[in-house]
């Protein structure tokens, strides 16, 4: 349903560009083909309509502030609002329409993630759960994004979840597969970037590559930067968000009459990058004007997202620094197309401080092993390089004004009640073998409880136990609960902290544990999953670093 979404989305999209330009070609092309006049207007008119979709989408959402997928997952319940979400994509489609330097993919995963968010409220999920199913539509609208299945589970997990966990991680791949497969049989495996066939001539060429990574980690702290101090440049003028998109939109169109690249996620300049299209001093004006541009259409409050543009950036210094360090490499020429793929990585990993997802990402746009060895180097080097200068990252400081410190506060006072579901599946010590297996049958649990006739909890069967049984007809006849249940099976009580829960779980394989009111009386009133105290524990190890960037902040 994500892959859908994002379909729609571009399809629609695709129809106001034509509304707005009468041009049927990407953004760049269709710049060039329209009067200068044309090309400053129509991202004046996309920002105007993309605020007015703000402005008055407000009064209908009901909500002052947007949630966003990444609140609802880090930050609040796991509901992502339908008329908010619907409001933001439809300011964000006017923006992109109109050639709104910024990337679609912040649409793509906002739908996405909505969808999810309204699929287990349907079902009545708990939170915990609704969150990780949030943040498996967020995987899938990356994964639409950009054809890349195993980068859009670690942009979550890594960015948003900062777990690798299998039990939030199996989830997000089968989420981001699947809407990649989808994605595939409707429009085709056609990759986002032609970038051709690499190669590594000698290992020594891995020395300016790292100096890439280098470069590339100095150079983002100062892009951070530009994105901030626009936004609060923007917010100083005190307009409607309609007047200040249309600002933004008229920064855009100025640029273009000179430099039409400037419109647009920039796909199609890479593109031209990747085939050498560009010399050195075209390509450092190409640049600044991409970063002025994307800096104003950010700042101004356009809906959409900045990882393409990072991209684009990482683009450019990856093929600059080729053309530096060329006339005095001996030997083999360097080969520009893996400088500038490689720079793509290391910016993309010094901008969202991620830099495994920036290293799987970028090699599935390319498939091409020989670039992994450099890449994951230069990656590296631009994480650790732009972490020294500058401790967040791309997103997390829109997390840190929205609250992170303090929910993350709450979080840690959470006990296994706050967790457990209540009234689990048991069965009483007299029960029958018929009983015993027409509970396994219709729950896919690996222990039964079993109480005593007052409900206090006696120990468990285990599912492995009773297969001895179903073959001998004659001793099932006869076998009841208490005759094959273990009394070893740890409890936990209903106030202990997670602390206490994840010692327990060291003591037994099961996927959950049986919670009791107190360990003496010993009444069972609920059990504990596995998955969901993962999920808990895996928020609370985030409050330290959180909670100081709230502080410098």
């Amino acid at each position: 349903m994500g892959a859908l979404a994002s379909v729609g989305f571009r399809k629609l999209s695709e129809g106001v560009h034509w509304l707005m330009t009468h041009q049927s070609y990407g953004y760049v092309e269709s710049a060039r083909r329209m009067d200068s006049w044309h090309r400053l207007l129509v991202p004046v008119l996309g920002g105007v309509l993309g605020g007015l979709t703000i402005y008055f989408g407000a009064f209908w959402s009901r909500r002052k502030n947007t949630t966003d997928y990444m609140e609802a997952i880090v930050l609040g319940d796991g509901v992502v609002p339908t008329r908010s979400s619907l409001v933001k994509s439809l300011s964000a489609m006017f923006s992109i329409a109109s050639g709104a330097s910024i990337g679609r993919e912040g649409p793509l995963v906002q739908l996405s993630a909505m969808i999810a968010s309204g699929i287990g409220r349907l079902r009545k999920t708990p939170t915990l759960k609704l969150r990780l199913l949030v943040a498996c539509g967020a995987a899938a609208g990356i994964a639409s994004a950009y054809n890349a299945p195993i980068g859009g589970a670690l942009f979550v997990a890594e960015i948003v979840l900062e777990s690798l966990a299998m039990e939030t991680f199996g989830p997000l791949v089968f989420a981001s597969v699947v809407a990649t497969l989808t994605m595939r049989h409707l429009l085709g495996e056609k990759p986002l970037y032609e970038i051709p066939s690499m190669r590594l001539p000698t290992n020594w060429e891995i020395l300016p590559q790292l100096a890439l990574g280098l470069i590339a980690g100095l150079a983002a702290p100062w892009y951070l930067r530009l994105l901030r101090r626009s936004e609060w440049a923007f917010s100083k003028l005190h307009l409607p968000v309609y007047l200040r998109m249309a600002l933004g939109g008229l920064v855009v169109g100025a640029l273009s009459i000179w430099h039409p690249e400037v419109c647009g996620n920039g796909y199609s300049v890479v593109n031209r990058v990747l085939h050498g299209e560009y010399i050195w001093t075209v390509l450092v004006v190409v640049l600044v004007l991409k970063l002025v541009a994307t800096a104003a259409t950010f700042g101004s409050g356009a809906a959409g997202g900045v990882f393409t543009p990072t991209l684009f950036a990482g683009a450019c210094i990856g093929s600059l620094v080729c053309q530096m360090f060329k006339p005095f490499w001996p030997g083999h020429a360097l080969q520009d197309e893996a400088f500038i793929v490689v720079g793509m990585g290391a910016f993309l990993a010094a901008s969202t401080h991620a830099p495994i997802m920036a290293i799987i990402i970028i090699f599935e746009l390319t498939l091409d092993y020989p670039i992994i060895l450099p890449l994951m180097l230069a990656c590296v080097v631009a994480h650790y390089t732009s972490l020294a200068f500058e401790k967040k990252s791309i997103y997390s400081e829109s997390l840190a004004r929205k609250g992170m410190g303090a929910y993350q506060r709450q979080l840690s006072t959470l006990r296994v009640s706050d967790l457990m579901k209540r009234d689990p599946v048991a069965v009483h010590d007299t029960a029958d073998f018929r009983e015993i297996t027409s509970k396994f049958v219709s729950n896919r649990f690996n222990y039964l409880y079993v109480t005593d006739p007052a409900g206090a909890f006696l120990g468990a069967i285990s599912l492995h136990d009773i297969k001895s049984y179903l073959s001998e007809e004659e001793l099932a006849s006869v076998v009841v609960a208490r005759d094959i249940l273990h009394e070893d099976i740890p409890t936990i009580a209903a106030h202990a902290s997670l602390a206490e829960a994840l010692d327990r779980f060291t003591q037994h394989d099961g996927e959950r544990l049986p919670v009791v009111i107190d360990e003496d009386s010993r009444q069972l009133v609920g059990s504990l999953s596995k998955t969901d105290l993962i999920l808990a524990l895996a928020e609370r190890s985030k409050t330290p670093t959180q909670t100081a960037a709230e502080k410098a902040t």
